[in-house]
């Protein structure tokens, strides 16, 4: 087999991330009970349940402050907000759930010794990561191999997707060769000169772009047969993307789209979508009720920045097509739409101050529960869009209407992976997740939204 030195997969980085963090915060904890005055957390037979709740709160608080993403993992200045967040929340709720948790202890050290302990430990395992695992020698080093006019884009995605991937170099096989503009540390090679490439490169993984079905010409398509029958890893380009960006590669969907959209078998199972309709009720019941404490500074924000009705309703399209009012709280100026339909843009001049509010921090959205309750909204899904852009999106972007086989969502996968979106590319793009969104959709990926739906709320990332 070809040995291309080793590298480390999203998946197997993100289980190092999650598995060290609770590794070195026990291993820092007992180090500290054995060796200073430290007697409130100790880990013993009979005090298992102490470790599972700390364990719990430390991995559900690090992924809502974002310590799983691999872009920001790779960097300590940007992580090191994110620790000390965790560090702080996930103490401060194990203190205040002494059920579960030992009782507060009369020496107030111990707090010290507890919070200090699992912030180093935190620290110092983040500090190998960036010094090993983020290191060069063990990117994913990849040769390209196919249709390279597009190869700007290409590169673009992987080192906006996945720091750890390093492209070596392209063999270009297209008859009509385009002229490429050299890139820096990115070197063309010859066909015929792949398996040598490959061993001299110390190649990880051969990703082959062919939209043309004659790009690949028998003689290379037997050269990659015989690569991958001595270990070489080969895989298609839309397939990798997929992978890396968590978005279906419609620029790559031809007269075989149906190879793309094998849609999760969660959206027929009927155990699914009654227990996530359970769900919503749920959350929607508490939800208004939350409302009912909030609602009365709201109305006082509204009369005083707003000066207009509270509430606001607009026709949206929701499952096949089916036209439905959504209900929000007005963040904008009256008659916002005097001269029609016109499409929200960053920095909307037509939204107040107390609507930049509402927006940045999602109550604007509560009221939508109202809509979930009537069963013309779920909590997770694609979000709704009016009728008029439904009409102009469709006629630009193929496989657009496909959105509309699930309900609607208050939030949604594309809405916690963009910030903003007031263009063509933007919505071609917010699509392109939520198909991946209806092609994957599951109970893991739901509330991995709902984490990320905290953590935008928590940041102000609110659109």
């Amino acid at each position: 087999m070809l040995k291309g030195g080793i590298h480390f997969n999203i998946s197997e980085r993100k289980v190092l991330l999650r598995l060290f963090d609770v590794i070195s915060t026990l291993v820092v904890l007992c180090f500290v009970s054995n060796t200073f005055d430290f007697d409130y957390f100790t880990i013993t037979e009979n005090r298992w349940r102490w470790v599972f709740v700390l364990v719990l709160y430390l991995t559900v608080f690090a992924t809502v402050f974002e310590l799983y993403d691999l872009q920001k993992s790779s960097k300590l200045d940007k992580i090191a907000t994110g620790i000390v967040f965790t560090v702080s929340t996930t103490v401060l709720f194990y203190f205040l759930t002494p059920f579960f948790t030992p009782e507060l202890p009369n020496n107030r050290l111990q707090i010290l010794y507890f919070y200090f302990s699992i912030l180093f430990a935190l620290l110092a395992w983040r500090f190998i990561y960036l010094s090993l695992i983020v290191s060069p020698r063990f990117n994913k080093r990849i040769l390209l191999v196919g249709e390279m006019t597009d190869l700007n884009n290409v590169i673009r995605v992987f080192q906006q997707s996945d720091p750890h991937y390093k492209i070596i170099g392209y063999i270009n096989c297209e008859k009509q060769h385009v002229h490429i503009d050299t890139i820096e540390d990115i070197s063309e090679f010859h066909i015929d000169n792949m398996s040598e490439v490959i061993k001299k490169q110390a190649v990880s993984e051969i990703v082959v772009i062919s939209n043309k079905p004659d790009t690949i010409t028998p003689e290379v398509y037997h050269d990659l047969m015989q690569l991958l029958n001595i270990g070489v890893p080969v895989r298609e380009y839309s397939q990798v993307y997929e992978d890396i960006t968590h978005r279906v590669p419609l620029q790559y969907v031809g007269m075989d789209f149906y190879k793309y959209f094998p849609f999760n078998r969660n959206n027929k199972n009927r155990l699914y979508r009654f227990l996530q309709r359970v769900f919503d009720i749920l959350i929607s019941v508490f939800g208004i009720l939350f409302s009912l404490v909030l609602l009365p500074f709201i109305i006082i924000g509204n009369l005083l920045a707003n000066r207009g009705k509270l509430f606001y309703t607009q026709k949206r399209v929701g499952l096949n097509g089916k036209v439905f009012k959504i209900i929000k709280f007005r963040t904008m100026i009256k008659n916002a739409e005097a001269s029609g339909a016109v499409w929200a843009t960053k920095n909307d001049t037509r939204i107040t101050r107390f609507g930049k509010f509402l927006r940045y921090s999602r109550i604007d959205e509560i009221p939508q529960f109202i809509n979930i309750l009537k069963g013309e909204m779920s909590l997770i899904g694609p979000r709704p869009e009016r009728p008029v852009f439904v009409k102009e999106l469709s006629d630009a972007l193929p496989f657009y209407e496909t959105r509309h086989i699930i309900k609607p969502g208050v939030t949604g996968w594309a809405q916690v992976k963009m910030r903003y979106g007031s263009s063509l590319d933007d919505s071609l793009e917010k699509l392109q997740y939520d198909l991946y969104y209806i092609k994957h959709r599951s109970f893991l990926l739901d509330v991995n939204i709902m984490i990320k739906t905290l953590t935008t709320v928590i940041f102000f990332r609110g659109q």
